[in-house]
């Protein structure tokens, strides 16, 4: 049990770290979500298939996804400021060496691989630093800081449209790289909670008799965020396996749309100037969606699982039906759609995560399912692009994207279900005996 000292704050400086968080978001998985603006220019510059060019997207993906245990570990030993300091410096020699653009082979291990990690070592401390400072209006700090990726890529898209016809996509990436720097001013601002609950412990001695001292030491000792050992053991836990799975079928499908919506719009006929400005869309609509959703949990009105497996069925409505527009307008409103559910499926999944497993096991939790789930960020997007190349059309790819949608909610219904059994099964175990003796103090006698 978890020293009283160590309660979340629920707000100060938290909301510091929150802003910070913010713009982490923005200088990473919002250029992640972006880079579909520099897939045609790739692609026809080193005259490769849509299934090798996807393969940037994929290595960034799964790198990011794999490099996030390793995040967490540090994170134990050292700090989440330190952390994201170490990504902000790995995400712009990522671009930076990208901007050389030798070969396919170059572009994975410089845009794939260092920004993958680059992004892995910022964004895993920051979301896991700004749930331990916050309890109560966690969903709601949670989803203001993962909105910073909408706010960003709203503004990146136009942008990055504009370097690439200015600077070409080479000169691009290192304009990027360079903006990406300011990830390390965002660590620098992520003050350890460690040091406040330390200061606390330090003012209650004062006001505490002598003879505790022990105990005082005891109390200064303990960190809300820091544990001494990584919790491996979190895979033999059914309820963290299965929602595992589903961000295995969830990563599969969240990177799909981003990447082939720009090439899909140019094989309607759009204009590039009105197909930058489709990103903004999905970017503006799924911002609306993070805050609306996460102030709605605020209440604690639905229950979180129950609300992501509602969001995830109406995200993959959206992707079935988004193939049957044949104009920009219809396009546009059916990305609004598909960016406004998953802007809430966003908001809340993290928040799932910590409600599944706790807090205290939460860095570890966090490392792990960003770890399995990097297998369906690697086949996910590879995978799109070979159905693309089969079938001669973006269309397949957004298809194959909301049907694995579909599939990972039967995953989130098994999950409710083990907990409400569970929930059930020790409300049995704790019911008091019913005793079967005349009077109390016989039964007291019995006992002893």
């Amino acid at each position: 049990m978890q020293a009283k000292d160590s309660n979340p704050p629920d707000g100060g400086y938290g909301w510091v770290v929150v802003v910070s968080a913010f713009m982490v978001m923005g200088f990473t998985v919002a250029v992640l979500k972006t880079f579909g603006l520099f897939f045609v220019e790739i692609q026809q510059y080193f005259g490769e298939l849509a299934s090798s060019t996807s393969w940037i997207t994929s290595v960034t993906i799964v790198v990011f996804h794999l490099g996030a245990p390793v995040a967490s570990s540090l994170c134990v030993q050292y700090t989440h400021r330190t952390v994201v300091i170490t990504g902000g410096l790995l995400a712009f020699s990522g671009m930076a060496l990208g901007f050389f653009g030798l070969n396919m082979v170059w572009m994975y291990a410089t845009t794939g691989f260092l920004q993958g990690l680059g992004i892995s070592f910022s964004w895993t401390p920051a979301i896991s630093i700004v749930s331990h400072y916050f309890s109560k209006k966690r969903a709601l700090a949670n989803a203001v800081a993962s909105a910073g990726e909408c706010a960003f890529a709203f503004m990146f898209g136009p942008f990055f449209q504009w370097l690439i016809s200015q600077y070409g996509w080479k000169g691009a990436l290192l304009i990027i790289g360079g903006i990406q720097l300011n990830i390390c001013v965002c660590g620098v601002l992520m003050r350890p909670l460690a040091s406040s609950c330390l200061l606390k412990a330090r003012h209650c001695e004062t006001e505490t008799a002598p003879g505790n001292g022990a105990s005082r030491r005891d109390k200064e000792d303990k960190s809300p965020i820091m544990h001494k050992t990584f919790n491996w053991m979190l895979v033999r836990r059914p309820e963290f396996v299965l929602y595992a799975i589903f961000g295995i079928l969830a990563a599969m499908s969240f990177f799909v749309p981003p990447l082939f919506l720009v090439p899909l719009s140019y094989s309607l006929g759009i204009d590039e100037s009105w197909t930058s400005s489709l990103l903004s869309i999905l970017a503006m609509v799924d911002f609306g969606g993070r805050l609306l959703c996460g102030w709605y949990a605020n209440f604690h009105v639905t229950k979180t699982i129950h609300l992501l497996a509602m969001t995830i069925t109406l995200m993959s409505t959206s992707l079935m039906l988004l193939p049957l527009a044949n104009n920009y307008l219809s396009l546009a409103i059916f990305t609004g759609f598909y960016g406004f559910f998953f802007g809430t499926t966003v908001a809340i999944h993290i928040t799932v995560l910590a409600d599944v497993v706790g807090m205290p096991e939460f860095d570890s939790a966090l490392g792990l399912f960003m770890l399995i789930r990097s297998t369906g960020g690697f086949v996910g997007p590879p995978l799109a692009g070979l159905i693309v190349d089969i079938a001669g059309d973006y269309r397949a790819g957004f298809y194959m994207a909301g049907a694995t949608l579909a599939l990972s909610t039967g995953f989130l219904i098994i999950l409710d279900r083990l907990q409400q059994r569970k929930k059930r099964g020790s409300k049995i175990r704790t019911k008091p005996e019913k005793s079967t003796l005349p009077y109390p103090s016989l039964h007291i006698l019995k006992h002893q």
